[in-house]
């Protein structure tokens, strides 16, 4: 059965029709300055395909979190959560075929193309069995996959747009379908835009747009004049899903609107000049001094430091401290929390603020309500957790060394290494990919390469493939090596029955 929306009308007046299933297939490029409707373009093909197919939306000015009421979407703030988290979202979201807005409002530009390339690599990177059909629209999608180099690390830039090409270049047969909108064609990377088949062009004043637009239309450069003369609300269609020939279409009313509608001209409020000056020219608010940011040192200075400072400061006792054996029994009953908590199927894909409310739970009615260590607490006894590492083995000389090094990586990669360290000083096999992606709350084995490659290139660990493809993993300056391990075995982790 062939969905069509209606998106508005013809300038004959007839119904504008957009092939939903054949955009599954095939993508959009929406295209319009500032004030030519654009975003209003994206709503309305959001509005009419609600009811048919999921979606999610990169929404960098919060422009699209009205559709949460309306239709049901959850909207993301992404400055409330980490990279790592959105990621995760990202996953789930996709799993459980939730319409999503990812607002990205209240972000700088790097934080912005970090966190939308982190939820975009969720989605890209779920299990098939989960590659249901979906609609992924970016709004200024030049923020996140621009022409050239701009303010923002480069890092962030080859994140942002490595998600972006692989929406637009590799997304479609993960069920994928990249509508990307832009105001200004010349700022977007052209491998992005050359994927999409279907285009819908609004007004643009500039002629390398103008004459661009005229290209992916199919149009003579003389005619590229046509699109200073759009109204607002006007654009020019070509497509399969679309038109097969150019044809002009504006575009039907919105039931939802933006949070921040289109300023409007009032009055200025009535105040004399004396009252004027004495709220303007008031004295400022006294500076907050910042402490300067020190340069980064280098790794060894790094690891020299770690090793030097305290690995636990705390407040001076109140009160009487207990017992080395009432401390050691404390612990020993919450490390055994904890492991029945992650022995749970699904505790390596939930969130951490999850794990940590069960937690809390379980020790009040275990009676260590009084011990329950903090947040940040929680989060080192959960990487020491998932490596097996219990908190006797954690005191132990050389262990305190490995904590050390896992402290140079990204909280969230802490946890592998330590599982990688453990089953090189067991002399265990290598952790399979499955083990080492659950250790990091995915399911992607490809993601679990990558963070190997990571953690190699940082310098702590040498990856070798011996000729029937296992793998052993060294630790750099420990000497700790793993037994040779099959890269492609299950989820259980090498050792486990020994532990």
């Amino acid at each position: 059965m062939t969905v069509a929306i209606e998106m508005g009308q013809t300038s004959a007046g007839a119904p504008a029709a957009l092939d939903l299933e054949e955009l599954l297939a095939t993508r959009l490029l929406v295209q319009g300055n500032s004030g030519s409707g654009k975003s209003h373009l994206l709503r309305r093909l959001l509005e009419q395909s609600a009811p048919w197919v999921q979606q999610t939306i990169i929404d960098p000015e919060g422009d699209f979190v009205s559709l949460g009421e309306r239709y049901g979407h959850l909207v993301i703030d992404a400055e409330d959560h980490t990279e790592r988290g959105l990621q995760a979202a990202g996953e789930r979201a996709r799993i459980h075929r939730v319409s999503t807005v990812l607002n990205l409002e209240g972000l700088d530009a790097e934080n912005q193309m970090r966190r939308a390339a982190a939820f975009l690599g969720g989605l890209f990177e779920v299990a098939r069995d989960h590659w249901y059909p979906m609609l992924v629209v970016v709004d200024e999608a030049q923020l996140f996959a621009p022409a050239a180099a701009g303010e923002v690390s480069d890092e962030a830039r080859k994140l942002s747009l490595g998600a972006m090409t692989n929406l637009m270049c590799r997304g479609r047969k993960r069920g994928l379908a990249g509508i990307i909108a832009t105001q200004r064609l010349a700022k977007l990377a052209k491998n992005v835009a050359a994927e999409a088949s279907n285009f819908l062009m609004g007004r643009t004043f500039l002629d390398i747009d103008m004459a661009r637009a005229a290209d992916l239309l199919g149009m003579e450069r003389r005619q590229a004049e046509a699109f200073r003369e759009l109204e607002r609300g006007h654009f020019m269609a070509l497509g399969p899903a679309l038109s097969r020939r150019p044809l002009s279409m504006r575009i039907g009313s919105t039931e939802t609107s933006p949070r921040n509608g289109t300023p409007r001209l009032m009055p200025l409020p009535e105040a004399t000049l004396e009252d004027a000056r004495a709220i303007i020219l008031a004295a400022p608010p006294p500076e907050t001094v910042r402490p300067q940011r020190r340069p980064s040192p280098d790794l060894l200075d790094q690891l020299m430091a770690a090793k030097a400072a305290p690995l636990d400061i705390r407040p001076e006792p109140t009160e009487p401290q207990p017992s080395a054996e009432d401390l050691a029994e404390r612990r020993e009953r919450m490390d055994r929390i904890l492991r029945a908590i992650l022995a749970e199927p699904d505790a390596g894909f939930r969130v951490i603020g999850v794990l940590y409310q069960e937690f809390v739970v379980r020790c009040r009615i275990e009676g260590l309500a009084s011990v329950v260590p903090d947040l940040s607490e929680f989060r080192r006894m959960l990487t020491r957790a998932r490596a097996g590492v219990g908190s006797d083995m954690a005191e132990d000389d050389a262990w305190r060394d490995v904590s050390v090094r896992a402290s140079l990586l990204p909280e969230d990669m802490q946890g592998v290494f330590m599982m990688i360290a453990r089953a090189a000083k067991e002399g265990w096999p290598c952790p399979s990919d499955a083990a080492i992606a659950r250790a990091y709350g995915s399911h992607s084995l490809r993601r679990a390469r990558r963070l190997l490659d990571y953690i190699e290139e940082q310098g702590l660990i040498v990856c070798q493939i011996d000729g029937v493809g296992r793998r052993t993993v060294t630790l750099v300056e420990l000497a700790w090596a793993t037994a040779p391990g099959d890269p492609n075995a299950g989820e259980e982790e090498p050792g486990s029955s020994a532990a």
